[in-house]
């Protein structure tokens, strides 16, 4: 079967198509024949810093839709040819792949293939954002790092439909602000300017929930954005800095408080958690109160280039690749 390694890590030409062995699953796993996968921000992370690399050569990839191949021992409720999408510790730019049972997930009806591979990472982690961690109530206000990518995308949809009282994103460019206009968000912001501009808009009040993904200077400023009382959730460090420790002084005058969220994270330590939390998310795209646009598509010998198009901070939504037909 075709797959997409590196062997080192740079820029998206290390990015190398392979041919290999098809995968069989083991006692509790699912083998997927692959029909689109998702790319993610961490897989150029992967690719160029070695982010959650245990060794070389490494395949990325985090999610995909398919059906399934085969199933091994002790699977049950999953059949060949069942339409699935599936969350993957890593090799997802495959033709096949391998996943654990408590990470696939029957399609919905009427969902397609197509629209199932933007699922298994954006929509649980924005759901978990705002409800599960970030306990948004109606009537509150929130402010949502990278409201153009495919997180913000469904996090202002949410939002917008929890009853948020004002829903602010941030974007890198003032190019990407027409995307995120139009799936839920009241104003959207620049990054560089974020802080004043929420002062601004609140009236110097701050937001109740802030969701951020960058981590370094502008999670501090998030942090000092945050109202009485007010939440901030930390889901990322794409600025690539130090870890900021938050304590006491911070905290305490106010009222504030930080958490953080990994999707990743939770299906190793509490899958049966994330099998729920994705069935309660997945239902808000079949329902019609999220819609995830796909921005583009490339084939799976195409992989560089969507890096390429991710890393160069110009895309919106959701970006896949078409592994088969």
């Amino acid at each position: 079967m075709r797959a997409v390694e590196f062997e080192e890590y740079g820029g998206p030409e290390v990015l190398k198509v392979v041919e290999t062995e098809v995968p069989e699953p083991g006692p509790g796993q699912v083998a997927v024949d692959v029909a689109y996968a998702g790319v993610n921000f961490a897989d150029l992370k992967a690719r160029a810093e070695g982010y959650r690399v245990q060794s070389l050569p490494y395949r990325p990839g985090l999610e995909v839709s398919g059906r399934v191949r085969a199933v091994g021992a002790g699977v049950e409720g999953l059949r060949p040819g069942q339409e699935v999408a599936a969350l993957v510790d890593s090799g997802a730019y495959a033709e096949v792949v391998v996943a654990d049972t408590a990470t696939v997930f029957p399609l919905p009806e009427g969902l397609d293939l197509r629209t199932a591979a933007t699922l298994p990472t954006v929509v649980p982690t924005a759901h978990a954002l705002l409800h599960e961690v970030g306990r948004l109530s109606a009537g509150e206000s929130v402010l949502v790092h990278g409201a153009a990518g495919g997180i913000g995308t469904v996090a202002g949809q949410l939002a917008r439909a929890a009853g948020a009282d004002a829903v602010y994103g941030v974007v890198s460019s003032a190019a990407k602000a027409g995307h995120a206009l139009e799936h839920g968000y009241d104003e959207v912001f620049t990054t560089g300017t974020f802080a004043d501009d929420v002062r601004r808009a609140t009236g110097g009040r701050g937001v109740d929930l802030v969701l951020d993904p960058i981590g370094g200077d502008t999670l501090r400023q998030g942090l000092d954005v945050l109202a009485v009382f007010g939440r901030l959730v930390s889901f990322g460090n794409a600025s690539g800095a130090e870890p900021w420790r938050v304590g006491q002084p911070e905290l305490y005058p106010r009222g504030r408080s930080v958490a953080g969220f990994s999707i990743l994270a939770l299906a190793q330590s509490a899958p049966q958690a994330l099998r729920a939390l994705a069935e309660r998310s997945f239902r808000t795209v079949t329902d019609g109160t999220v819609r995830l646009p796909v921005t583009a598509e490339f084939a799976l010998s195409e992989a560089a280039e969507a890096h390429r198009l991710m890393g160069g901070r110009t895309s919106t939504g959701k970006l896949l690749l078409r592994i088969t037909d």
